[in-house]
């Protein structure tokens, strides 16, 4: 009554292997301009959902891959620094011959994006998404950067909280990065797709997230950029992270939305879609 199909065919993934033999897992939805959406920390490409079913159902081609150690992609154990995940961008970008991109990144892939055109220009890319980015311009607090925030915050959270208990960790911190509003069934699955990342992911990134200091090359970038923040994001306030990443990056747009938390893909998903939409279509 029904084909016999091979299982192992039925699930076959999608992976591109990175230059040092890691496999990354990508979803590929929809035809038109490309935009290759990047994950916040400890989150994968199923965090995107909600931005790439209606948008690839509007004339783009929608991509987004699980970073190392996240997700269905490899866990190597290694390689967490932003040299080696900007690499791994290109790996996509080039596997899928991809060009005039718009890249979105939330949280930490701030970084990412950034230094993605440090390393291999910006050839491929046509303009530039930062939503509620985390990592630049430079979190961590320095006698340069006093605003900063002190290094034994972020290594006592790592070392004494998510080292201990991850999972309560994340509940205990759920709340402010969602809305009221939000349903407990949202924040469970947002926090599933967190428990899934590797420990090691989890370390490592956060670690690369909050020290990695990218003030030098966000001048340096000579495309269209939107940077979308929300006013009641407690992950990257807005004056210490968003504000100042756009003021650095020459010609760049801050788009504030009002009473947004960090987990805005979620919270303030239609807004969101829309000012996408219309940015990467070059529109607004």
């Amino acid at each position: 009554m029904f084909p016999d199909f091979d299982r192992g065919d039925v699930m076959e993934r999608q992976n591109i292997r990175t230059r040092d033999g890691v496999d990354l897992f990508y979803k590929d939805w929809g035809t038109g301009r490309p935009v290759v959406f990047l994950s916040g920390w400890a989150l994968c490409s199923d965090m995107w959902n909600y931005q790439m079913v209606p948008l690839s159902e509007q004339g783009l081609r929608c991509i987004a891959y699980d970073r190392r150690g996240h997700g269905r992609s490899g866990d190597p154990g290694r390689g967490y620094d932003y040299d080696t995940l900007a690499d791994d961008l290109a790996a996509v970008l080039e596997a899928l011959d991809l060009r005039e991109v718009t890249l979105v990144g939330h949280s930490m892939s701030s970084g990412e994006m950034v230094r993605y055109l440090s390393r291999h220009g910006a050839g491929r890319i046509a303009r530039l998404a930062f939503v509620a980015p985390a990592a630049t311009p430079f979190p961590l607090k320095t006698a340069d950067n006093p605003e900063g925030i002190d290094a034994s915050v972020f290594e006592y959270a790592r070392n004494q909280l998510m080292l201990r208990d991850f999972p309560k960790w994340l509940a205990d911190n759920a709340r402010p990065f969602f809305t009221a509003e939000t349903s407990l069934e949202m924040m469970e699955w947002i926090m599933s797709l967190m428990r899934q990342c590797s420990m090691k992911a989890v370390i490592e990134c956060n670690r690369s997230g909050t020290t990695t200091d990218f003030r030098a090359e966000l001048p340096r970038i000579r495309l269209p950029t939107l940077v979308i923040h929300g006013d009641k994001d407690v992950s990257a306030p807005l004056e210490l992270t968003g504000r100042k990443t756009a003021q650095l990056i020459p010609g760049s747009r801050l788009k504030v939305y009002e009473g947004a938390p960090h987990g805005l893909f979620v919270t303030h998903m239609n807004r969101l879609n829309s000012d996408l939409l219309a940015f990467a279509r070059n529109d607004g």
